[in-house]
């Protein structure tokens, strides 16, 4: 046993549930707590709902701390930096934990510059003995892991996405609530989300199992007619290029890649993506990647399990054909 006083995860959760981002910085936080023999503890904004709460003890979560109130209804990074840091300042802990989605990564970026304290992203593992924090995490869109101990205070971590499992805890905990009512400043509603689309329904692009990529190669917005209705048959959500978003095609939350969303489907089909660096670092954790592309040479081509050399006008349609008549 250290003197470390425990490990706090900050969870988003989207249609009343945690999302699966925010389950798999649970595991790497209760990885890292056990590794110091210290308690896990979770924070969430909104109240604390019997669902949630069981979800959490699931994960391993003793204490639950629900940041209830009307001023943090719409999302403003710098409000919920101040909200969690009230929390820190009030449990103690001195490891705060949150997934690396761009929400969970502003966040602590806020609480770091609040606070002077160190933040470091994209968390593989990590490991606490007193006063320091041995961890690994992704550099270079992932393509390099990094080895470094932490001196700090107060732990500020997100995790990579893509590279931590959600798994449950061996022994759930029964968690308990306890709610905080932070006194917040109205200059801190210089930043604010008035207004949230959220998706028009459909498989969440960062949680789906299936993706259906296209690219600049699909020819026009129209042209992802034939996506779309592929993705459809297959359960699939639809993932792009920064190309497509760039032209105004497909819309951003559909990019896939290092500016975009990182995805770990079981199956990537791609078409009409040649496969720049950035949109790589965004699909590497996909465990089978299938690429059409009439060039061979495309780097899609290099990393896909299987590639089909070919224009994806004729081999998408047909790949539908072929769904529709095994379905039938």
């Amino acid at each position: 046993m250290t003197d470390a006083t425990g490990v706090l995860c900050l969870v988003e959760t989207d249609d009343g549930g945690v999302i699966d981002a925010s389950l798999r910085a649970l595991t790497f936080a209760r990885t890292l707590a056990d590794s110091s023999g210290s308690p896990l503890a979770a924070v969430l904004v909104g109240p604390g709902e019997a669902g949630l709460i069981e979800a959490l003890g699931a994960f391993g979560v003793r204490d639950v701390h629900a940041i209830t109130s009307e001023e943090l209804r719409a999302y403003s990074p710098t409000r919920w930096a101040r909200a969690l840091l009230g929390v820190v300042e009030a449990t103690g802990v001195d490891t705060v934990v949150a997934a690396g989605t761009d929400r969970g990564n502003e966040v602590m970026a806020h609480v770091g510059a609040l606070t002077g304290l160190a933040m470091v992203a994209n968390c593989l593992s990590a490991t606490r003995t007193g006063s320091s924090v041995s961890l690994s995490r992704q550099r270079w869109g992932g393509s390099l892991i990094e080895d470094a101990v932490l001196e700090s205070a107060t732990a500020l971590l997100t995790v990579a996405f893509d590279g931590v499992q959600a798994e449950r805890a061996a022994a759930p905990s029964a968690s308990t609530v306890h709610e905080h009512h932070p006194a917040l400043d109205a200059s801190d509603l210089d930043v604010v989300v008035t207004q949230w689309t959220g998706r028009s329904g459909g498989i969440s692009l960062a949680e789906a199992r299936v993706v259906v990529g296209g690219g600049r190669g699909v020819g026009s917005a129209e042209g992802f007619g034939a996506i779309d209705e592929l993705a459809q048959l297959l359960g699939a959500a639809v993932g792009v290029s920064r190309a497509v978003t760039s032209l105004g095609w497909r819309p951003h939350n559909q990019q896939v890649g290092q500016t975009g969303t990182r995805i770990s489907p079981d199956l990537y089909l791609v078409s009409g993506i040649s496969g720049a660096t950035q949109h790589l670092a965004g699909c590497q954790s996909a465990k089978h990647v299938v690429a059409i592309n009439t060039d061979p040479d495309a780097p899609i081509v290099a990393r896909a399990d299987w590639a089909v050399i070919g224009d994806l006008n004729e081999v998408i349609p047909a790949l539908v054909t072929a769904i529709r008549e095994r379905n039938a």
